[in-house]
């Protein structure tokens, strides 16, 4: 069986929303936040419609791998989207205060032009945030530089989404890599994966 690696990510099932509580200035990006506990409940698998779950998704030793080939099918019949094999985050209000996101990513070395992580909803577009691996560097979208040289190792990812002053921050093992205006209020959720 031929097999195209071109869409492959893994993150730990280490995801982690946090909401705000203390407003402060600290090295680590979760300081001051909540943790928020994520549950199988907490969150939906979206993948092709017309493959098993399981030939798309594992979870083994706290990792859950996520995988899509540049040929699979949408989520659904009707839609025209792009294949996609992804996690999104429900049962949590994120229209106000300020939500973080953390995960554990890994991209083989060849992923390109693929969405790791986003936060969809938003006034202005379907989405508010979309950070995509492209040879092995992350884009704000297929534009703005966010962190370099990422092919064949674990990262940290944070993203800080500050509702309410219109403000998103994506941490990279810890360290500010990018900061910009959020596309305004909306239904808004995460969503991680490939």
């Amino acid at each position: 069986m031929e097999r195209s690696y071109s869409l492959l990510l893994l993150f730990l099932a280490l995801f982690s929303l946090k909401s705000f509580n203390l407003l402060c200035s600290a090295a680590d990006p979760t300081d001051g936040f909540t943790p928020v506990p994520l549950t199988e409940a907490n969150f939906v698998l979206q993948k092709p419609y017309n493959v098993p779950l399981n030939e798309r998704c594992s979870y083994e030793d706290g990792v859950r791998s996520l995988w899509v080939y540049a040929t699979d099918k949408p989520q659904d019949p009707s839609s025209n989207t792009q294949p996609r094999t992804e996690v999104r985050i429900t049962g949590l209000d994120c229209s106000s205060g300020v939500w973080q996101f953390e995960g554990y990513g890994f991209v083989p070395n060849g992923t390109s032009g693929v969405t790791v992580a986003q936060i969809h909803g938003a006034f202005h577009g379907a989405t508010t945030l979309i950070l995509r691996i492209y040879d092995g560097n992350m884009r704000y979208y297929s534009g703005d530089l966010v962190a370099t040289d990422l092919y064949d190792k674990w990262f940290r990812l944070n993203i800080i989404h500050d509702v309410d002053g219109g403000r998103l921050t994506v941490f990279i093992d810890g360290e500010e890599r990018y900061s910009t205006h959020d596309q305004g209020p909306g239904d808004l959720y995460f969503k991680c994966g490939v």
